[in-house]
């Protein structure tokens, strides 16, 4: 079956648009709300017509227990049904999920002490019968289906009578509040627990750990309501809304974990944040330390190190190369330093290979990666589930582009869960390791606070 592709002569927002659709079952919003190359494409995807999930250990399509593993079955499905993407448009077909951080556990053989608290699976990936696709750059709108739960021309005549009746968004009013939440940590005990990683660097465990606690926040602000103020004042090329019936998704993160393009990986790992200022000297001046600050560096160099011997068990000897080197990229809320790493894929590899060689991502593990993750376990209070795992979509060209869960909270019952943390080395103070997770939470707390 080929996918058919129409150009609307009418544009919309895709945030507006997906305001419209927000409550169907398994809606998907992959949202680049930055300006710019990295944030000029958006993607809704609608009327999922094959739904892969893990839970608890087990493997299901469609509701239906299978014998194989997720990624076996995942690698399949792109398989049996690829196609070339002859557009310009980063997919035209695909699946669009996420992996949980417990979903990783397994290629490292790392159990968990920690119970389950939400009830959410440690995989999703939905195959979509229909996508709107949006450019901001050319300011155009694109629908392609599939055909595979309805025609392609009924399918665009009833999507786009319901794109020409959304309206625009109002944007919400910025208010000074930060939501209050409930931490897993007593500040004491985070700090304990920070200073027991530095003592397992310098027994020589480990190099570098990223040790994370969790929020959850009581908030009658409705998931959609929280996100649209998170894209509106916190804008990030890697945001995504997922609505999946008694859980929901709101992210908006800043890293790219992986793309491939063209047989070609990309992957840009994070280390080092500096709050931004309040006045435009003391941003600047934060901005510097960050860039001129050799705790960081280092802390990035060696995920750089374990994130190129990732990718070389999969690239094609020689390839696996850095192109950009300690940049500093600048958020609504923070600066990040951030390196860009490349390689050339081998022809074999599938993206099940991919992941299992690579993930979870470096910069939210530490290195050596197993030890970091044994040892997140042995300090951390909760399982982290969805938080520092990894979403976005696969193409069945064979392309995907997929993100780090950070800035992410998941809602269900009521109540939202976020995580926050860092990557501490020998040279990490505990007090400025707190309050640096406090002030990576602070847009997502802004956008669940309410007025009481």
């Amino acid at each position: 079956m080929k996918t058919v592709i129409r150009k609307l002569d009418i544009y919309k927002e895709a945030a507006a648009i997906f305001e419209c659709c927000q409550n169907e079952k398994m809606a998907a919003f992959l949202d680049s709300s930055l300006e710019g190359e990295t944030g000029r494409y958006s993607v809704i995807g609608l009327d999922p017509y094959l739904i892969l999930t893990e839970d608890e250990g087990v493997f299901y399509r469609n509701g239906e227990p299978q014998k194989e593993s997720f990624l076996q079955g995942l690698n399949q499905a792109l398989e049996s049904a690829r196609e070339d993407n002859p557009t310009s448009l980063p997919l035209i077909s695909g699946a669009l999920g996420y992996f949980s951080y417990d979903f990783g556990r397994k290629f490292e053989h790392i159990s968990t002490r920690h119970p389950r608290k939400l009830r959410v699976p440690d995989a999703v990936f939905a195959f979509y019968d229909v996508l709107i696709i949006e450019d901001k750059t050319e300011k155009a709108l694109y629908l392609t289906a599939r055909g595979e739960k309805r025609p392609p021309e009924q399918a665009f005549r009833e999507v786009e009578a319901e794109i020409r009746q959304c309206r625009e968004t109002v944007q919400p009013e910025r208010h000074p509040g930060l939501a209050p939440f409930t931490p897993n940590f007593e500040k004491e005990d985070y700090k304990a627990a920070i200073d027991r990683v530095i003592s397992y660097i310098v027994e020589g465990d480990i190099y570098i750990a990223n040790m994370t606690q969790q929020l959850t926040v009581k908030s009658g602000r409705t998931p959609y309501e929280v996100y649209r103020y998170l894209r509106t004042y916190n804008p990030a090329p890697f945001s995504a809304f997922f609505q999946y019936g008694d859980f929901q998704v709101i992210c908006s993160s800043p890293e790219r974990f992986l793309q491939v393009k063209d047989g070609k990986v990309e992957t840009r790992p994070i280390k080092g944040t500096r709050k931004r200022g309040r006045t435009a000297k003391e941003d600047e001046a934060l901005r510097k330390e960050l860039e001129n600050s050799e705790k960081d560096h280092s802390e990035l160099l060696m995920i750089v190190d374990l994130e190129r011997n990732d990718l070389n068990h999969v690239c094609q000897p020689g390839t696996v190369e850095v192109t950009e080197h300690f940049a500093v990229e600048t958020y609504a809320t923070v600066f990040h330093l951030v390196t860009t790493i490349v390689g050339r894929l081998g022809q074999e590899c599938t993206p099940g290979a991919l992941m299992e060689a690579a993930f979870p991502g470096g910069s939210i593990t530490g290195a050596p990666k197993i030890r970091a993750m044994e040892i997140i376990d042995e300090l951390e209070h909760d399982r982290r589930n969805l938080y520092t795992g990894s979403l976005g979509y696969f193409s069945l060209n064979g392309d995907c582009d997929l993100n780090i869960i950070i800035r992410t909270a998941v809602h269900q019952d009521g109540q939202y869960t976020l995580g926050v943390g860092g990557g501490i080395t020998c040279e990490s103070e505990p007090e400025f390791e707190y309050e640096e997770t406090l002030q990576k939470a602070k847009a997502l707390l802004e956008a669940m606070w309410e007025e009481r």
